[in-house]
């Protein structure tokens, strides 16, 4: 897909026709009490500067279009689903000035067009459990279908931590389709939602990408605002967060450097799995040079943002590592170990064969960290909590053609530490299988079984293996990259490995 967003576009083709998640979708006559707030510490007052979209629904005439991916069970958590529809007039950007690599980019208003567009909200069906998070996801459209990496990587988490979701297809190939930025054979042809189900989505509208940056704003505006409060089922967020993975975190970055000073609408960004590039302000992709290159965030901003990368955007297939810099208050940047762009818990399983990708692809620990990012962040703005500090993915070389450095075994040294890397049974990578020729597949990395002379040199028995694997956990939960919640299922993960008896 996107040099980054081939993630999305394997989702689109793996996980089409497969649920996106399982749970209830509220009827018309939903009565949900008006007025619910949620808890906790409240960001201070944030004022935007943009007109909120017209937010109307819920929409009702044929079914929701789901975004693909696979997604943690809506009904386990008692979540409730329903779309809404947004409207208004959106204005382009343009540069006034250089867009330096500093990322502090100035901007001006250039033309406006009308759109209409649709988000899914994902809330719990009872707001008394509401705490106040709102997380806006920017569907990524790499292949032309609305993909939700997000929920996917840390949708388990926004549930617990009783979070609201809006999945918004902010682009207009989620609306009304267009040419793929990655064509998959026998994908089915990029039609948008308004060709998928005309009966539902037949009035929707989108004038093209340059105005995507102030929809976001907009639908965040209204989101915000008192009369936001319905398609929220009547609750009120006290902390907006705007999230995006692969070619919806190039766009992200954009949005951050560009367009949130002039918009004020979010307190947070979740930028997941971004290059070393950015989006252009005329709605191109920043894949494969046409957007700025080597961009880092700026350093004056008044809201958090969290960069969340993998083995395979750190090296060189996505180069995120000329964009590198130091952390800040306002700044964090965790790269894990041991993971790749897109894994088998997007796929939901480690076997891509059907999409011509040798070998097993990566399943490593990716989802888990992203939960512990998610709940970092959450607190970082509510409280002020700055997440914990990470090294960095160890390099050899440095520029565009620098590589992961790697142990003897091939495990990548430094970054993000997690059991299944530290206390291996194979070795997880953020590089493909040997054989692999396309650049899809490259982005899923791989996953190397060790031989059974090499588990049995690193662990005589399967007691010594668990008891290691358990003091890794405790240790990585306790540093604040995994979380408590997720203990039980790592360790039954463990206690499945193929080790001697």
């Amino acid at each position: 897909m996107r040099g980054a967003a081939a993630v999305i576009a394997v989702a689109s083709v793996v996980a089409v026709g497969a649920a996106a998640c399982s749970g209830s979708v509220i009827p018309d006559d939903n009565h949900s009490p008006a007025g619910a707030r949620g808890e906790g510490t409240a960001t201070a007052e944030r004022r935007p500067a943009v007109p909120a979209a017209t937010l109307t629904g819920p929409v009702t005439a044929g079914a929701i279009s789901e975004p693909v991916g696979a997604g943690p069970d809506m009904a386990a958590h008692s979540y409730v689903e329903q779309e809404y529809f947004a409207a208004g007039t959106a204005t382009a950007y343009t540069a006034a000035g250089t867009l330096g690599n500093d990322g502090a980019w100035r901007v001006s208003p250039s033309t406006k067009a009308p759109y209409k567009t649709r988000l899914i909200v994902r809330r719990p069906a009872d707001l008394e459990r509401f705490k106040g998070t709102v997380v806006v996801e920017w569907l990524n459209e790499t292949a032309g279908v609305d993909t939700s990496a997000e929920w996917t990587s840390f949708g388990e988490e926004v549930m617990r931590s009783g979070s609201i979701y809006v999945g918004l297809s902010v682009q207009a190939l989620g609306v009304v389709g267009g040419k793929s930025l990655l064509p998959i054979p026998g994908a089915p042809p990029a039609v948008g939602a308004r060709g998928t189900t005309p009966e539902r989505y037949g009035s929707l509208a989108h004038p093209g990408d340059k105005y995507a940056f102030d929809i976001l704003s907009q639908v965040g505006a209204a989101l915000r605002a008192p009369g936001g409060g319905p398609a929220l089922g009547g609750a009120h967020p006290d902390r907006l967060v705007a999230a995006g993975e692969s070619q919806s975190a190039f766009f992200l970055t954009t949005y951050v450097n560009a367009v949130h000073p002039v918009a004020n609408v979010y307190d947070g960004f979740f930028i997941h799995s971004r290059a070393g590039s950015a989006a252009g302000l005329d709605g191109t992709s920043g894949v494969g040079g046409s957007g700025p290159s080597a961009v880092r965030i700026r350093t004056d901003l008044n809201a958090r943002v969290f960069i969340f990368e993998t083995e395979t955007d750190v090296g060189p297939t996505l180069g995120y590592a000329v964009a590198r810099q130091d952390n800040t208050d306002q700044l964090r940047t965790w790269e894990v170990a041991g993971t790749a762009h897109a894994d088998a818990s997007l796929t939901g399983s480690p076997d891509a064969s059907g999409l011509g990708c040798p070998g097993r692809i990566n399943t490593g620990p990716q989802h888990y960290v992203a939960n512990a990012a998610f709940a970092a962040l959450i607190r970082w703005v509510t409280d002020g909590t700055q997440p914990p500090r990470a090294d960095r993915l160890a390099l050899n070389g440095t520029g565009t053609g620098a590589t992961l450095a790697r142990d003897a075994r091939g495990i990548a040294r430094g970054g993000v530490r997690t059991p299944p890397v530290d206390v291996p049974v194979a070795v997880l990578s953020g590089d493909p299988s040997p054989g692999t020729t396309s650049v899809l597949c490259g982005l899923f990395g791989s996953t190397t079984p060790f031989d059974a002379a090499t588990l049995a040199s690193l662990y005589p028995t399967r007691d010594s293996y668990l008891s290691a694997f358990d003091k890794s956990l405790s240790s990585t939960i306790a540093a604040g990259f995994l979380l408590e919640a997720d203990r039980a299922a790592l360790t039954t993960e463990a206690r499945s490995a193929p080790l001697p008896v």
